[in-house]
């Protein structure tokens, strides 16, 4: 596809995909938008996102010439498509674009479900949480054919500074699930420094000045900074806000654990990094950012102190 004003379906229009779909309104083209909860719907039409006839996800995907999801869970992906006949509703060779986090074996079924309804389908999950959806700075990495993903990349440059082709069916969540576990670990060991620091009287801002300019280097440490001060716009500084939500860390982290079992993979911290925020999802991080972890080990070790 060239850069040509294209209409495009965006179905779920939550703290992600909201943002995106304004992000091409604000490049130029005509988004058709659905969201079962009317009040993201409003919102997304304030932004310019055009609500079809009866605001249904078929009448969305029928007028559209690419659709683009972005959903909670793959069985919502695979009911969208299936049961509630996005496929059926959508125009044949219509490209769709799944940018929903999701397991890589529902990714591959998507696909070939699309591809059974004669459509053509891209799996293209995002790295860089709300912010980079409302600046357009996300990541996206996509799974599927070159010509789909060639078709894709000037509609996801224009939601995001960078798209990696992975390779094929659900290689994006593949790539998407295995960088998640690499970020939840260095959270977790970033907070855990921290943490250890206070104990040892080293203040956060040496620590800071020394490991993002040293070995300890690391996005998590740089950019979501989990202690308040050293980056003004880390979460720690919004009492943990979201960004990217300590549940949805929960979720990428139970997904690359499935994904380790089923393959005889031994993650032994993907696995511990996993029940940490699975636990804390469950309970005080159930509407925190993910780097406000570092209060439940902050608790747990100051309850361990006070049993010592």
């Amino acid at each position: 596809m060239s850069d040509a004003i294209r209409t495009i379906g965006f179905i779920g229009l939550g703290h992600m995909g909201g943002p995106m779909a304004a992000n091409l309104v604000k490049a130029g083209h005509r988004v058709l938008g659905h969201d079962i909860v009317p009040e993201l719907l409003a919102a997304a039409v304030d932004a310019g996102v055009e609500a079809p006839g009866s605001a249904t996800a078929t009448a969305t995907a029928a007028a559209a010439d690419v659709v683009i999801t972005m959903l909670p869970a793959g069985r919502q992906v695979l009911g969208l498509y299936a049961d509630e006949g996005l496929l059926a509703a959508a125009r044949p060779g219509t490209l769709f674009v799944d940018c929903s986090t999701i397991d890589v074996a529902d990714a591959r079924a998507a696909h070939a479900a699309a591809v059974a309804a004669g459509m053509r389908a891209l799996d293209a999950p995002v790295s860089g949480g709300v912010v980079g959806a409302e600046a357009a700075t996300l990541t996206f990495m996509a799974g599927g054919g070159a010509a789909e993903f060639a078709e894709a990349e000037p509609l996801l440059a224009a939601m995001g500074k960078k798209a990696v082709h992975c390779g094929g069916e659900g290689a994006g969540q593949a790539a998407k699930i295995c960088n998640n576990m690499i970020l939840g670990i260095s959270m977790i060991a970033v907070s855990e420094a921290f943490v250890l620091g206070e104990s040892l009287g080293l203040s956060h801002q040496a620590l800071f000045d020394v490991a993002s300019t040293a070995s300890g280097q690391c996005w998590a440490l740089t950019s979501n900074c989990p202690v308040p001060g050293p980056v003004p716009g880390s979460p720690a500084n919004r009492d943990y806000r979201p960004g990217f939500a300590a549940p949805l860390m929960a979720k990428d982290l139970g997904l690359a654990a499935r994904a380790a079992r089923a393959g005889g993979v031994q993650t032994e911290l993907g696995l511990r990094a996993a029940e940490l925020y699975a636990d804390f999802a469950a309970d005080s991080g159930a509407t925190e950012d993910f780097s406000g972890i570092i209060r439940a080990i902050r608790d747990a070790s100051q309850k361990g102190g006070d049993q010592a």
